[in-house]
């Protein structure tokens, strides 16, 4: 019997493996008649199918399209498969243009130096606001020996403060994944390194603000942030760290504040860093430094079944079991849906607003986030869930169904539709109820369109908005606090409010036409109120405080 010597190509196959799936001659054969069965659509829809195929799934419940067309590209390139042509070409991203007006904005300097002497109190750290983040990039593009980087796939990112002064920024971003030491200092196998590397966060950016680097400070600013890593990273991908990794160019510094905030050095990598889609080499070998979040953080890693500790994953549960009690009662959520209006025109309507807003609601306490994530809660449901949320067809409806109705739907009337079914479900009296205004950051559009302002009406505890109104830009929260109570039954409730809604009228209204009592800020702006307050001694009540004395 003759016996062939595997080629190249053969060699690849019995390699090659992608979340636990290892793809042999035949196996490529298979995924390549299912792309070309696809052959219309676009390869991030290919990428979405083939992960539905596999079940591939991120830890946090998504598919994991990206790297699953990165998968696919790389295959191309290394011809095992054929993709169909791209349906559009990418752009190069344009580096962010410095803007030097934005950095001296506010107390943060932006070029000059921090003053150290003006630096006391404790340091915080913070997630960074979307209408930061420019400003965040900037600084470490202007003061960061590498500039600014662009984080690759889940991401964190922290600003260190003392008082209202910037002095520190961190950036976390997921794990490299090719560090043999690393590997080795954990035990792990490839595919075991496959099945826990997005528990490992990776520190690729830690800059003091010049004037900063005061005794202590990069120690307190790194551990600030280790402490709540984690917890920042679940709320924001739906599941935790339990290793933090980093690399340190001893050629350039010594490491001193990662030793001393206890992090261990395990070696050192190899000199090859990513390049685009390649590995090049550079020859500067980066020590690696680790710090463990969790205490069986080594059981966990080299666990197959990962770590079970995933508060908010989107896939937690298949069915609508946990929020029947909401969607399906006669006198709950969904029959409160089902009278809001549609703005779409008869004809040709497969899916009712009702259906869109309830499988929406359920899609969104499960964890999702965006329009597509919507979608795939939708896709992964059973038929016989899909038609008792009122899918005639057994099918749920497509991302741009869920992003036409909820962007064109009358917010306005859902909103209270929903807080005055909140209100009546629960009940008011006997609680307090605090209504205060908020900007939207990011809501505006320059000058052309200011940022959304909005009077909301919250039940102590729970955190339940019960009522909010806009305030058009023309008036004030003063004007809109009836249009905020109108439609709530307030009798028996405690109504709380600062200083700037404490107001005779607002209080008349609340007493007299609500049957409701209140709590309300007094401060320097009312003197004449507050001399009065003064002079009835009120520290002097109850009366056993009286007999004390």
């Amino acid at each position: 019997m003759e016996t062939t010597l595997p080629t190249k190509k053969q060699k690849a196959f019995e390699t090659l493996a992608y979340r636990g799936t290892a793809f042999s001659p035949s196996e490529l054969k298979r995924l390549q008649r299912f792309i070309d069965e696809r052959g219309n659509l676009s390869r991030e829809a290919l990428a979405r199918d083939i992960c539905t195929r596999y079940g591939w799934r991120r830890r946090n419940g998504l598919r994991p399209v990206t790297s699953c067309r990165a998968l696919l590209e790389r295959l191309e390139r290394r011809e095992l498969l054929q993709l169909p042509a791209p349906k559009r070409h990418g752009v190069k991203s344009q580096r962010r243009a410095l803007s030097s007006p934005l950095l001296g904005q506010g107390s943060t300097q932006g070029d000059a130096a921090i003053d150290s002497k003006s630096i006391s109190g404790p340091v915080t750290v913070r997630l960074i606001t979307k209408v930061e983040r420019q400003r965040w990039h900037e600084l470490l593009a202007r003061h960061h020996y590498l500039g600014d980087c662009q984080l690759v796939g889940e991401q964190v990112c922290h600003v260190a403060q003392v008082g209202e002064t910037w002095v520190g920024l961190i950036g976390w971003a997921s794990a490299s994944r090719h560090t043999q030491v690393r590997d080795q200092f954990i035990g792990w196998q490839a595919q075991q390194r496959g099945q826990g590397l997005d528990l490992i966060a990776n520190n690729v950016r830690f800059l003091l603000l010049p004037g900063a680097h005061t005794p202590n400070m990069a120690s307190q600013v790194l551990g600030a942030s280790l402490r709540r890593l984690s917890q920042d990273w679940e709320a924001a991908h739906g599941h935790g760290i339990v290793l933090a990794e980093t690399f340190v160019d001893e050629s350039r510094f010594e490491g001193t504040c990662y030793r001393a905030s206890n992090w261990e050095r395990i070696g050192a990598s190899k000199g090859w860093s990513k390049k685009g889609k390649t590995y090049a080499f550079h020859g500067e070998p980066k020590a690696v430094y680790v710090y463990p979040l969790h205490q069986r953080w080594r059981e966990i890693l080299l666990s197959s079944k990962g770590w079970r500790r995933i508060r908010n994953p989107v896939r937690a549960a298949k069915g609508i079991e946990q929020y029947e009690e909401v969607i399906k009662d006669s006198q709950g959520l969904f029959a409160v849906l089902g009278e809001v209006g549609d703005f779409r025109k008869a004809r040709g309507i497969r899916f009712t607003v009702q259906t869109v807003l309830a499988i929406a609601v359920c899609a969104t306490l499960a964890g999702a986030k965006t329009f597509i994530e919507i979608e795939e809660w939708g896709e992964d449901q059973s038929e016989e869930v899909l038609r008792r949320l009122g899918c005639r067809c057994g099918k749920a409806p497509k991302e741009r169904t869920f992003r036409r109705v909820l962007t064109g739907i009358n917010a306005s009337e859902v909103d209270a539709k929903v807080g005055t079914w909140l209100a009546q479900r629960h009940g008011l009296a006997g609680c307090g109820v605090a209504f205060d205004g908020k900007t939207l950051r990011g809501s505006g559009h320059g000058k052309r369109e200011r940022p959304v302002h909005l009077l909301s009406a919250v039940v102590h505890g729970s955190g339940e908005v019960v009522a909010q109104v806009a305030v058009d830009s023309k008036t004030n929260e003063i004007t809109c606090v009836k249009p905020l109570f109108e439609g709530l039954d307030l009798r028996g409730a405690v109504v709380t409010a600062d200083a700037l809604l404490t107001q005779k009228k607002v209080a008349k209204y609340l007493v007299e036409d609500k049957g409701a009592d209140y709590v309300l800020t007094v401060k320097g702006n009312q003197p004449t109120m507050k001399r009065d307050i003064a002079d009835l001694q009120l520290e002097a009540f109850p009366p056993s405080v009286q007999d004390n004395r």
